[in-house]
């Protein structure tokens, strides 16, 4: 799967979450690799403080690109 996310990556919901209720484009920070395509991410406000946990499937994340692509 292209873009995969990984250990540490920003990543941004793409559907709604029913439990935590969270919404779709909410960001997160992958913090956990739980199984094969599932993961544990942390939603932080925008100074820094934890609101969420949630487990996540890769098919439910978009990774988030900081830097411009090359080649």
């Amino acid at each position: 799967m292209p873009d995969a996310p990984r250990l540490l990556d920003v990543v941004a919901l793409i559907e709604d979450l029913q439990s935590p209720p969270l919404r779709r484009g909410q960001v997160a920070t992958v913090v956990e690799v739980l199984a094969p395509g599932v993961f544990e991410v942390e939603f932080s406000d925008g100074v820094g403080r934890t609101y969420a946990f949630a487990a996540v499937r890769a098919a439910q994340l978009m990774v988030l690109h900081h830097e411009p692509v090359t080649g």
